[in-house]
């Protein structure tokens, strides 16, 4: 098969990759030559891997079907008029008025419409509203080519299940649901993601699959913000939220008979969600339903529980005034180091990450502030470094929000030589809170009593 991957990001260079490894296919990646990341393109054709952090395989993948010559990466649009099958994995962000971008998305449907040949296959793997396939892809398609969805090409949506740090795992070893505009359509996607899938694949229509993949994101969204809601309480009350996480979850299922004590899997609450995903799928799912729905409907848990998942940020600032108060130390004459910048732990996948609305928030209010992560050298208008000792060194307080696995080897001693101030915000329970109190440290915490005013009330902005 002649394949074209457009969009070269933590779907695209994957799933292209993979497809390249299996016999006689030949994978054409698509990638915009930007200033952001034009470089890519330059990168996967000399076999290397542009996505950090640890991918367990995808280096030696990538090097392989480089070497072997069955995949390479080009601006030029040209194979859409020789591929067998066009994979479409371009990102899909949400505005601040949460409506979906499309520009990327429609622009790249236009291109293949205008190139399509009878009998390919189109399939969106790009995350978006319910409803999109049917009728914002099939209609620019059409219009474009001339040919008819079913009959003259092929036209599914089947996404994406990955997880930075185990892309190909996800990618071979989970599910897939594969949801064509007709039958015939469904079949073929089917038949490409046998190459590559070693688990079940599910066939379903396009609009069932658009909702289930928003879906899945969104449960894990109102999950979180309801374990944050619960963390909230128990800093109000004065409790400790992993000791009622514990409990909560110590409850099993009853073998044979779950339905009658279904297993509790409460969260763990943080400084916030960040990510490609959570924090516009639910946007993207009210916005099907809006556009597309036919009976009117408010879906007040989505929208109030990513409203407090995007107040976690917030609630971090207030910490750190509230241990700042407790020292009397004036926010002015503060100088802070957050740590991580990256979403997701031993990453460098900073999408939406909660460090930005929190460094936003902080860089007019604090004397200085520092960002260290070790897997980012590097962001646009964010003071980033390597260098941990230099991030902490005379600091008045340290900020975590990442808990990337070289936190986790900071100990409390090494704090109390390094800080000019002992004040410890943790937002992801990485340090032990009791053993922080007894060394001297003002210490916060997500869901954590606070030192001599544990019922003291939370922000009343919430």
């Amino acid at each position: 098969m002649n394949i074209t991957v457009v969009g070269m990001g933590y779907v695209g260079i994957p799933v292209a990759a993979l497809l390249a490894d299996q016999p006689n296919n030949q994978v054409t990646g698509i990638q915009r030559n930007s200033k952001r990341s034009g470089w890519k393109i330059t990168q996967l054709n000399q076999g290397k891997n542009p996505i950090g952090g640890n991918e367990p395989g995808l280096d030696q993948l990538i090097k392989r079907v480089v070497e072997k010559g069955t995949f390479k990466v080009t601006p030029d649009k040209t194979s859409y008029k020789t591929a067998d099958t066009i994979l479409i994995t371009v990102q899909t962000p949400v505005d601040q008025n949460h409506t979906p971008r499309y520009e990327s998305l429609t622009e790249v449907l236009h291109d293949i419409g205008q190139n399509l040949q009878p009998g390919t296959l189109v399939n969106l793997e790009s995350t978006v509203a319910p409803g999109t396939t049917n009728y914002l892809a099939k209609p620019i398609l059409e219009q474009e080519s001339g040919l008819k969805t079913g009959k003259d090409f092929h036209l599914c949506f089947s996404y994406e299940r990955v997880m930075v740090g185990r892309l190909i795992h996800n990618l071979t070893k989970l599910d897939r649901i594969v949801g064509g505009v007709t039958p015939q359509c469904t079949q073929r996607g089917i038949e490409l993601y046998k190459q590559i899938v070693q688990a079940n694949l599910h066939p379903t229509d396009a609009l069932t699959a658009e909702i289930a993949k928003v879906t899945e994101n969104t449960y894990r969204d109102v999950n979180i913000a309801f374990a944050n809601e619960i963390a909230l309480i128990c800093e109000s009350l004065g409790a400790d939220v992993h000791e009622v996480k514990r409990f909560v979850n110590s409850l099993p299922n009853i073998p044979g008979n779950p339905d009658a004590n279904p297993y509790r899997n409460m969260h763990t609450p943080g400084a916030g969600v960040g990510g490609h995903c959570l924090p516009k799928d639910p946007w993207l799912l009210k916005y099907g339903l809006d556009t597309y729905g036919k009976i009117p409907l408010d879906p007040k848990i989505i929208v109030a529980s990513r409203e407090l998942n995007d107040y976690m940020p917030t609630h971090m600032k207030t910490l750190l005034y509230d241990a700042l108060a407790e020292r009397k130390l004036d926010p002015s004459q503060t100088d802070a180091a957050i740590l991580g910048f990256a979403f997701l732990e031993n990453s460098d996948d900073e999408r939406n990450t909660p460090t930005m609305p929190l460094y936003h928030q902080l860089q007019d209010q604090l004397a200085s502030i520092t960002i260290h992560d070790p897997h980012i050298k590097q962001y646009e208008n964010y003071p980033i470094t390597n260098n941990l000792t230099e991030a902490i060194r005379d600091k008045d307080a340290v900020i975590l929000v990442t808990k990337h696995r070289e936190y986790y080897d900071i100990t409390l001693e090494q704090l109390l030589q390094t800080l000019r101030t002992p004040i410890i915000i943790d937002g992801r329970n990485v340090w032990d809170r009791h053993q922080a109190l007894e060394k001297g440290f003002t210490f916060r915490g997500v869901g954590l009593p606070r030192k001599n005013n544990p019922k003291k009330k939370l922000d009343s902005t919430l």
